[in-house]
C-alpha cells in the first residue's frame, strides 16, 4: 500500500521522491504538482526537458504548481474560459488524482493534455478537476507544458516543438511512475482537446511515444503541422518589436514580461478560423518527421474521435463576427465554401441537410469541415489496424448565441457541470444526466475500449451526444451573445 503519513495524508513515491497529496471525496487522493522535468528558466528555457533534481524528504504535493508562461485571453474570451495564472518557475508538473494510492491496484489511467491554441490554458483549469474520474475507477493525470513561443517558437539554435517534448517527458515520467499511484502503466489512455488534440494526434506520429500509450482521445482536434514559416513569421514578429535578433540566445536574454508583452501583440493578428501565422508543431527529424495525420491514418492505437455540432461560434459569437458574417450573406458563404476548399455541389448539399442554418453558420461548418470533420472522418475511414470510434457533442449551451460551440462538451467528460467555471461556457441548468452519459463513456473508454457505440465503417453518423439535431441547434444562429 501507498504510504500515510502522520497527519493521514496520502503518501506517494517517486523516482525522485515521496511526495504528499490531500484526500478527496469518497477516499479517493490527490496529488498536485509533481515535477515530471526541471524548471525551464535561464539556459532550460529554450531547451529540452531535463529530468528534475532529486529532493530529501518529503515534497507537498497539496497545490497546484505554477502554470506555463502564458498571455491571458482576451477580455471577451475570458468571460468563458477559465484560465488561471499561479506564477513561479516550477511550470513542468503533473496532477494524478487516484482512487487508490496503492501499487498492487493496476488501475487503468488517462493523461490529459488541456487546448488553448498552443498558448494558453493549464492544467489548474477547474474544469479539468480529475475527482470524477477518480471516483469511476481511473487514475487521472493532467499535464502542464510549455506554451507559445517558449513552447512552440521556431528557432535556429533551438530544438523545435519543445511543447511537445514536454508531453513526451510527462508520459515518460508516467510510465516510469504511475504504478505508485495505483496506476497501470500498460493501460494509458492519452487524450486532448483542441489544442491538446492536435498534441496527441502528434504523439501518434513521434517516434519517441511508442510504447508510451495504449489508445487515444483527440476532442474537436485534428494532427496538423503548420508550415514552418508560418511559425517563423510569429517570432519575426515578435524579434522585431522586442528590438533583437530571432534566435532563442537574444529571446532568453529578454525579461519574461517583455516576452510576453511581444507574444500578446503578435497574438492578436492570428484565429484559428481566419488562419494567419500561430504557434503550432512543425516537422522536424528529431521529435515529428512525418506528418501526423498521415501516421493517425497508419497508426494501430485506437482511436476515439469527435467534434461539437458549432465549433465555430466560441470564436465568432462573442466577437460579433456572427452577426457580421450574416449581413454579408451570400459573400460569408462563398468565403466558407473557399476556406474549407469546398466545391458548390458540397455547399447545396450542406444547404439541404440544415435549410434553416443562417449564412454564417453555414460558412463556420464549411471551415470546420475541413479543420476538423474532414480529417477526422479521413483518418477514421483509412484505419484498417485499430479501431475508429466516432462522436458529435450536440447540444447548445444554455449562453445565448454560442450553440454547441467548442470546447463546450470539457464539462460533461469531466463531470464537472456543478462548477461555477462550467457555467461559464455552458450557461445554467446544464444536463447531469448527459454528462453522465458522456463520462461514463470515457470510463469505459479507457478501462475496456468500447465506449458504448460501434467502431465507424466509413458510413452513416457519429455517435451524437445530446439534445436536438444539429438543424435545431442552428436556428438561433443571430441570437445575440450575451455573457455571464
Amino acid at each position: 500500500m501507498s504510504a500515510v503519513s502522520g497527519g493521514g495524508r496520502p503518501r506517494a513515491g517517486t523516482a525522485h521522491g515521496t511526495v504528499e497529496g490531500r484526500w478527496g471525496p469518497g477516499g479517493t487522493a490527490v496529488f498536485r504538482g509533481v515535477p515530471y522535468a526541471a524548471p525551464p528558466v535561464g539556459p532550460l528555457a529554450f531547451a529540452a526537458p531535463a529530468p528534475p533534481r532529486a529532493w530529501d524528504g518529503v515534497r507537498d504535493a497539496g497545490a497546484f504548481g505554477p502554470t506555463a508562461p502564458k498571455v491571458p485571453y482576451p477580455p471577451l474570451f475570458a468571460a468563458l474560459l477559465s484560465d488561471p495564472e499561479i506564477p513561479g518557475e516550477d511550470c513542468l508538473t503533473v496532477n494524478v488524482w487516484t482512487p487508490d494510492p496503492a501499487p498492487a491496484a493496476r488501475l487503468p489511467v488517462m493523461v490529459w493534455l488541456h487546448g488553448g491554441a498552443h498558448t494558453r490554458g493549464s492544467s489548474a483549469v477547474p474544469v479539468y478537476d480529475g475527482s470524477a474520474f477518480a471516483r469511476d475507477g481511473i487514475v487521472l493525470v493532467s499535464v502542464n507544458f510549455r506554451l507559445g513561443v517558449l513552447g512552440y517558437g521556431l528557432f535556429p539554435d533551438a530544438p523545435a516543438n519543445r511543447g511537445l517534448l514536454d508531453q513526451l517527458a510527462a508520459l515518460a515520467w508516467v510510465r516510469e511512475n504511475i504504478a505508485a499511484f495505483g496506476g497501470d502503466p500498460g493501460r494509458v489512455t492519452v487524450f486532448g482537446e483542441s489544442a491538446g488534440a492536435i498534441s496527441v494526434g502528434a504523439l501518434l506520429a513521434a517516434p519517441r511515444a511508442e510504447g508510451l500509450f495504449r489508445r487515444a482521445v483527440l476532442q474537436s482536434g485534428a494532427p496538423e503541422v503548420l508550415p514552418r514559416d508560418r511559425v517563423r513569421t510569429m517570432v519575426r514578429r515578435m524579434a522585431a518589436r522586442l528590438g533583437v535578433p530571432a534566435t532563442a540566445r537574444a529571446f532568453g536574454a529578454v525579461g519574461l514580461p517583455a516576452l510576453l508583452s511581444a507574444q500578446a501583440a503578435v497574438l492578436r493578428r492570428s484565429s484559428p478560423v481566419l488562419g494567419g501565422p500561430a504557434f503550432g508543431l512543425v516537422t522536424d527529424p528529431d521529435t515529428l518527421p512525418a506528418d501526423p495525420l498521415e501516421a493517425a491514418m497508419a497508426s494501430e492505437v485506437p482511436l476515439l474521435m469527435g467534434w461539437t455540432a458549432q465549433e465555430h461560434r466560441l470564436w465568432l459569437a462573442p466577437t460579433g463576427g456572427m452577426r457580421l458574417l450574416d449581413r454579408l450573406g451570400p459573400l460569408a458563404v462563398a468565403y466558407g465554401r473557399l476556406r474549407g476548399g469546398k466545391d458548390r455541389a458540397a455547399v447545396r448539399a450542406l444547404r439541404a441537410a440544415l435549410p434553416q442554418a443562417s449564412p454564417a453558420d453555414l460558412a463556420g461548418h464549411l471551415v470546420t469541415d475541413r479543420l476538423l470533420r474532414d480529417p477526422l472522418r479521413r483518418i477514421a475511414g483509412a484505419r484498417r489496424a485499430a479501431p475508429s470510434h466516432l462522436y458529435e457533442f450536440g447540444w447548445p449551451s444554455g449562453v445565448p448565441g454560442l450553440g454547441a460551440c467548442h470546447a463546450l462538451e470539457l464539462g460533461f467528460v469531466f463531470d464537472t457541470l456543478a462548477l461555477a467555471e462550467s457555467a461559464w461556457l455552458a450557461g445554467p441548468d446544464a444536463p447531469q444526466a448527459l454528462a453522465d452519459e458522456m463520462h461514463g463513456a470515457w470510463v469505459r473508454y479507457a478501462t475496456t475500449g468500447d465506449p458504448g457505440w460501434a467502431p465507424w465503417n466509413g458510413d452513416g453518423p457519429p455517435k451524437v451526444f445530446g439534445g436536438p439535431e444539429p438543424e435545431a441547434v442552428r436556428v438561433e444562429a443571430v441570437t445575440p451573445l450575451v455573457l455571464p
